[in-house]
């Protein structure tokens, strides 16, 4: 009885060590497909937005949005009599001249798309965190965002969840100082930290005068 008593224990034991893990496992997973989520609804706002734009832009130069030429059916005929040739011609100019006045225009569209395109979030973030010498929290990102653009309604949480998408990517450093969390671009932490070690002590500068 006691052998079977403790080998159920140490069954019970196994079996709640692996829960335990699974449960942490899918809590992290859980977080990094929120940060995605978030990233990537982020993004769609971005574009609706850069959407409408485009379409205001677009009114204002007065330009109308080509329509799509349905397929050219001939007409069905009563009598078959044969098509002057006359009639070919002519209808063979007017389909070069539209064709011609439809390629002019599509530079025109292009030029204003490339006009109206804004950098996306996770972009904006990424940049920042390049330009910067030292961690920062999502809090001084979110503000440096906000007054560099107010016109995105930059959120704290939206910023913050980008961050750790950058992380799980690996396209961004996380670090840790008490309860404080910091982020830098990759390698920005060794760059800064090598500065502060090549740095002579005190006693090393007196030795050397």
């Amino acid at each position: 009885m006691s052998q079977s008593t403790t080998a159920t224990t140490e069954l019970t034991t196994q079996y709640a060590a692996q829960v335990t893990s699974d449960l942490d496992r899918n809590l992290q997973e859980q977080d990094r497909v929120g940060a995605e989520i978030a990233t990537l609804q982020e993004q769609l706002a971005a574009l609706k937005h850069d959407h409408s734009v485009l379409l205001n832009v677009q009114q204002a130069l007065g330009l109308s949005p080509a329509p799509v030429a349905p397929a050219t059916v001939p007409a069905p005929r009563k009598k078959p009599a044969a098509e002057p040739t006359t009639a070919k011609r002519t209808r063979g100019k007017k389909a070069d001249s539209a064709q011609g006045r439809a390629t002019t225009k599509k530079p025109a569209a292009k030029a204003v798309t490339a006009k109206g395109v804004k950098p996306t979030l996770v972009e904006l973030v990424r940049g920042h965190l390049t330009a910067q010498n030292e961690p920062c929290s999502a809090a001084e990102v979110t503000t440096a965002l906000g007054t560099a653009h107010p016109d995105r309604g930059i959120k704290t949480t939206v910023v913050r969840n980008t961050l750790e998408g950058l992380v799980a990517k690996n396209q961004a450093e996380r670090t840790k100082q008490g309860s404080s969390v910091f982020y830098a671009a990759p390698g920005a932490t060794d760059r800064t930290a090598a500065p502060a070690e090549s740095e002579p002590q005190p006693e090393q500068a007196e030795q050397s005068k």
